[in-house]
């Protein structure tokens, strides 16, 4: 059986859609692979389930393909080592590893230098497999910030665009002056300063397009560098004809074309700088989020505190947390009470109390007590890790609506050219039969207005900006399809325990008949700490947040079923069901309609009795969330339909559904049963949606169109699920509606904007009412503008 095994590479020289769908393309031509590579992020996923296809073998492929995968540098302090026979089997055995390009030992300075595959391969892999070995690698931690790749790119493309702006301006200033009468300076007018001025624009600063466009010739596939190549070189070449041609015949006066050239190129650069610079803006969400991370933690050893780096914090650590300081990592609270704002993380606006026993998230603010806790979850383990993964993750999905644009720009290409040798042959022959420049200049247009940039851009760009932002309000989509699925929603599944309420009894009600009612809840809170019955806890809690006195219990009995009984300062007491009063000769006829009351709104009810007597009664009872009656209510207003399904009796089912607002109940359904549930809706032609929390829910929350999990819940639910809702709050289903819906019209607004640039320019480009610089232009701004579209959704309210 073979092995799966997926990767993450970083692309390097992608320039349009036409450049992901070919690499795409010959990828999953490979055995055993499926690869999905995402132009905005630069980025491939690729899952491995042949025992015979390599990582090596991918990144191969890529490179021949004329692309590259991006490589990092990590620095190793190796501790064990004792002579060179050590280095080098540490050296051999890191360059072996999939991912890993090249591995150095040095013995002298017990250190290692690593180049490696961005994504092929992780630091915890190689700390791993040196530990294997039985050495010790240790990442080093620079003191200085490392450069960020776009922010290094961006400079790159801007140095680059100042040295082609600066070359073009004499163009520019000649396109003026011949149209305002400007004095011409001959030098500028001189053939041969705009043919060096020119040339150095085309092959120097434009070389990456020739380069990139040769790659994708030699690979049978067509991209944007090829458009720009040739429509840039023949207005070059042409001019070059010209000067050439006018040396010969000192009668012929040429037609130069030097300013097109350099003009498209500078324009086609500032387009570029103008969406690196977008582009690094749409993943400003994982940057806040990695920005969140708390960088040290206070631990205690040997009874000292001590501040250490925080990936050197491990599981079981004792760690202190003072007011104003970030949570570490996830961990439990051993000792201390304190508010922690919690808002980065689930999107809850008021801090949670925190004390005892409570779970704490890493990365989430310390309000205003000392906390000491034992760290559970470290490094890529924590919940903010895993916000992290699955964003990351999202955003180089691809939604469903993005496989049209791919097929589009995967054809557009080598149309784009036909229409251009066409609208060239049709302006020679017939409409200026033998002006060749003036046959060239519609052409040239076409080539250039018509490049697929924008389209490429305007989906996976959206779905970054539109993951980006659900993160930041709580809501992680694990990839763009259900981004793009949630918002054709017209069903949706509530379970009841854990979703609709709290999933966590609590008193709701305590009525006494006879005596003092202080003294009675003593009583009880005395008698039921002995039970662990879920419901008993819930009193005992109620007890304490009242203050009650403590009080001993003696000859605690169970009956299950029924009740307890116990003696408690020489009292019996009894509490529980009629029955158990009626064996106990307990006369409870007059108090009947209070219980039954209880019991009709959905409350589990238990008489109260001592020394033989009546004396009150008590109701536990599963409440509501706070947010949900205005979650359910909002649902509706979106036009959906709620459901609500549960394995409790229809009388109790009903009763919280009556609160809740909801109409339709499923009651009494066996968890192996709620999938079916599912399937009846959509058999009924409804998208589905199945909210859930418990692993009994996993089932239904993959049989629905969209699964939503409840933050809080289990693993098992949150892996089934498509869409996590961090924190339990049922108001995060609206806003995860409202954000697909408003994503999908971001991405539409984007698809009609690039179709409409191209579908509209092609055609005035080839009669020759576009200049091929003006052309350059409303290509830049194409691009420029479905990126700029995507980043308002930054700006939407959900």
């Amino acid at each position: 059986m073979s092995s799966t095994k997926e990767l993450s590479l970083d692309i390097t020289g992608m320039t349009c859609a036409a450049c992901a769908n070919r690499i795409e393309k010959v990828l999953n031509k490979m055995e055993g692979v499926e690869a999905n590579v995402n132009l905005a992020l630069e980025n491939a996923k690729v899952k491995i389930n042949s025992d015979t296809t390599q990582t090596r073998d991918i990144v191969g492929q890529i490179e021949k393909l004329g692309y590259g995968v991006r490589e990092e540098k990590v620095d190793f302090d190796i501790r064990g080592m004792t002579c060179a026979a050590c280095a080098n089997r540490i050296e051999k055995v890191l360059t072996k590893m999939e991912g890993i390009d090249q591995a150095t030992v040095n013995l002298t300075t017990e250190s290692a230098t690593v180049l490696y595959q961005t994504g092929a391969i992780t630091l915890d892999d190689m700390v791993a497999r040196v530990k294997k070995l039985g050495y010790e690698a240790i990442p080093k931690t620079d003191t200085e910030d490392p450069v960020d790749y776009k922010e290094k790119e961006y400079r790159s493309k801007l140095i680059k665009f100042v040295i082609s702006a600066l070359l073009t301006l004499p163009f520019v200033y000649m396109m003026i002056a011949e149209f305002t009468g400007l004095p011409m300076p001959m030098f500028l007018s001189h053939p041969w300063t705009q043919l060096i001025l020119a040339g150095i624009i085309q092959f120097y600063i434009g070389g990456p397009f020739y380069y990139g466009a040769f790659r994708a010739l030699q690979n049978k596939s067509a991209n944007m560098d090829v458009l720009v190549v040739l429509g840039t070189s023949a207005a070059y070449l042409y001019s070059i004809y010209g000067v050439i041609r006018s040396i010969i015949e000192p009668s012929y006066h040429a037609d130069l074309y030097f300013e097109t050239s350099a003009v498209l190129i500078t324009l086609i650069l500032l387009g570029k700088l103008f969406e690196a610079r977008s582009k690094g803006r749409t993943t400003a969400a994982i940057k806040s989020l990695l920005d969140l991370q708390a960088k040290e933690a206070t631990i205690v050893r040997d009874g000292k505190e001590e501040s250490i780096p925080i990936d050197q914090v491990q599981v079981n650590d004792l760690l202190v947390v003072k007011p104003g300081e970030k949570i570490p990592v996830d961990g439990i609270v051993i000792d201390g009470k304190s508010s922690v704002d919690e808002a980065m993380i689930t999107g809850e606006s008021l801090p949670v109390e925190k004390s005892i026993d409570d779970h704490v998230i890493g990365s989430t603010l310390n309000k205003n007590g000392t906390l000491k806790m034992k760290a559970e979850k470290v490094g890529k383990d924590t919940a903010l890790a895993g916000i992290v993964r699955i964003v990351k993750e999202a955003q180089g999905s691809k939604a469903p609506i993005q496989r049209l644009a791919d097929v589009i720009s995967g054809i557009f290409v080598p149309i784009v050219v036909g229409i251009a040798v066409l609208t060239f042959i049709i302006w020679v022959a017939f409409i200026d039969p033998g002006n060749v420049p003036g046959a060239l200049r519609p052409a040239i247009a076409v080539l250039v207005i018509a490049c697929p940039c924008a389209l490429g851009l305007a989906t996976p760009t959206s779905i970054m900006v539109g993951t980006g932002k659900g993160a930041e309000k709580g809501l992680l989509f694990k990839g763009g399809e259900y981004l793009e699925t949630t918002h054709k929603l017209d069903a949706i599944l509530l379970d009841k325990t854990g979703t609709v309420t709290k999933g966590k009894p609590e008193v709701t009600d305590f009525i006494v008949f006879n005596g003092d009612k202080a003294q009675l809840l003593s009583m009880v809170v005395a008698a039921e700490k002995a039970s662990e019955h879920p419901l008993a806890q819930a009193i005992v809690a109620y007890g304490y947040d009242h203050s009650i006195k403590a009080l001993s219990a003696t000859n605690f009995e169970a009956i299950p079923g029924h009740g307890i009984q116990t003696v408690i300062d020489g009292k019996t007491v009894l509490i529980g069901t009629r029955k158990f009063m009626k064996d106990h000769d307990i006369l409870y006829e007059e108090h009947e309609t209070e219980m039954a009351t209880l019991e009709s709104d959905g409350k589990t009810a238990m008489f109260i009795a001592a020394d033989g007597a009546l004396q009150g009664v008590i109701a536990v009872a599963d409440t509501l969330k706070a947010s949900s009656v205005s979650a359910i209510q909002e649902l509706k207003s979106l036009g959906l339909e709620v459901y609500m399904i549960t394995g409790d009796n229809k009388r109790t089912a009903m009763a919280i559904a009556q609160q809740a607002g909801i109409e339709q109940v499923f009651a009494e359904v066996l968890p192996e049963h709620k999938a079916e549930k599912v399937r009846e809706l959509q058999k009924q032609g409804k998208k589905v949606a199945m909210v859930g929390d418990g692993i009994n829910d996993a089932p239904a929350l993959a049989a629905a169109d969209i699964g939503m999990a409840i933050g809080t819940g289990t693993d098992v639910a949150i892996e089934a699920a498509d869409i996590t809702l961090v924190g339990g709050n049922l108001a995060h289903i609206p806003k995860a509606i409202a954000l697909s819906r408003a994503t999908m019209k971001n991405i539409r607004q984007n698809l009609f904007w690039a179709l409409f640039y191209n579908s509209i320019g092609v055609p005035i480009a080839a009669i020759g009412l576009l200049a091929p610089w003006v052309a350059g232009a409303a290509m830049a701004f194409s691009s420029v503008s479905v990126v700029t579209n995507a980043l308002r959704l930054k700006r939407v309210k959900i």
